[in-house]
């Protein structure tokens, strides 16, 4: 069941470190999690100005934690590079940093972020790379930025 948020970061950061333990994120992993989950929240309180739901499983190698809202982002490379010289706006530019995975949706229905980590050590540029590589699930782009590849979930329809 997703857990709803508004405002309490708190909650969310609680709530994210004991999924990460709980799973067996490694100790070096489980800040990056927490930082990762904090942020996408922020956002939804900062930018969608809806609740948010938040629901973190674990996904045989890997944690997934799936951030949901109202909101809509509509530049669909955002967070993959920072503006020059910007000195706010990198929240989900540190979230793909952090995560080993990370898919953005978003239409007219609102805005999905799921953030992957790996549960063992964390992966390389080469690891990410051949991910990237391998064939994209339908409905799935892989959009080249820098070193690896960022996947972007096309709207249905």
């Amino acid at each position: 069941m997703p857990f709803v948020y508004t405002t309490n970061l708190s909650e969310v950061r609680a709530l994210a470190e004991r999924h990460a333990r709980t799973a067996g994120l490694p100790d070096e992993r489980v800040i990056d999690f927490v930082i990762a989950v904090s942020e996408v929240a922020g956002n939804t309180v900062r930018h969608a100005r809806s609740p948010g739901s938040l629901e973190i499983w674990a996904e045989q190698d890997e944690l997934v934690c799936e951030i949901r809202d109202d909101g809509v982002i509509t530049d669909p490379l955002a967070g993959t590079l920072p503006r020059p010289g910007a000195t706010s706006g990198l929240g989900l530019w540190l979230v793909r940093k952090v995560c080993d995975r990370v898919d953005l949706r978003s239409d007219g229905n609102g805005t999905v972020i799921r953030m992957h980590m790996s549960l063992g050590a964390r992966l390389t540029a080469g690891d990410r790379r051949r991910q990237a590589g391998s064939p994209a699930a339908p409905g799935v782009l892989l959009q080249a930025v820098g070193e690896r590849q960022q996947p972007w979930l096309a709207p249905e329809g």
